[in-house]
């Protein structure tokens, strides 16, 4: 049974990272730029979406190895900064409407279970069940969405963060995206102490739950 949880989990995470990526997609768009669309990337079919090391193989270490962060990554959509019309604005409203898109659904997520809750309180394994369905989609768009607003590159975050610097002092921070995510799973291998980087993840995923109520 927590094989099968496991695999849902899993199923769940892949299709809000992907959903996060479509987002980038269409905001993109909207803002002048095709290129997601043009390349096939709007689209909920996962053959499209999914990276075999970054949606597959590095959520499932993370869930078997105990690790206190779960997270996982559709393929980037490709974006050409020069078709947008704003430049770093734009950029930084792109990158900030996937971790939007992984809250929404982390709401409505809550909605359902809280409904769920008054009109059919899990009083069988059946109705437990689809409570936990619920709670667990909840639970990991809400990760998601605060592990990618995390300022560190190539994370979504970073691109709303380097509106804050001058321009060059943005580039050159922003270049640290080819090694971002070495930084990030050595951060999280030394998780010890309460300013870590999986206790700050943990502390802001435990605060925005109680916001939910879940």
């Amino acid at each position: 049974m927590e094989l099968i949880f496991g695999l849902v989990s899993l199923v769940i995470l892949i299709f809000s990272a992907i959903l996060h990526e479509i987002a980038h997609g269409y905001v993109a768009e909207r803002f002048g730029d095709p290129t997601a669309r043009l390349a096939g990337r709007l689209t909920l079919n996962p053959k499209k979406h999914i990276d075999p090391i970054m949606s597959i193989l590095l959520p499932i270490v993370l869930m078997f190895s105990g690790s206190p962060v779960i997270f996982g990554a559709a393929k980037p959509v490709p974006i050409d900064p020069f078709n947008l019309k704003e430049g770093r604005k734009d950029i930084a409203l792109v990158a900030l409407s996937g971790p939007l898109t992984n809250i929404i659904l982390a709401v409505l997520a809550t909605i359902v279970f809280h409904v769920l809750n008054l009109v059919l309180p899990a009083t069988n394994i059946t109705l437990s069940i689809v409570h936990w369905l619920f709670l667990t989609i909840a639970h990991l768009n809400l990760l998601l969405a605060i592990f990618n607003l995390l300022p560190i590159p190539p994370l979504d975050g970073s691109k709303v963060f380097s509106l804050l610097l001058p321009k060059e002092l943005a580039n050159a921070y922003l270049s640290l995206s080819s090694i971002g995510f070495i930084i990030i799973l050595f951060l999280l291998m030394f998780n010890a102490g309460p300013f870590s980087l999986g206790s700050i993840i943990g502390n802001l995923l435990s605060f925005s739950e109680k916001l939910l109520g879940i």
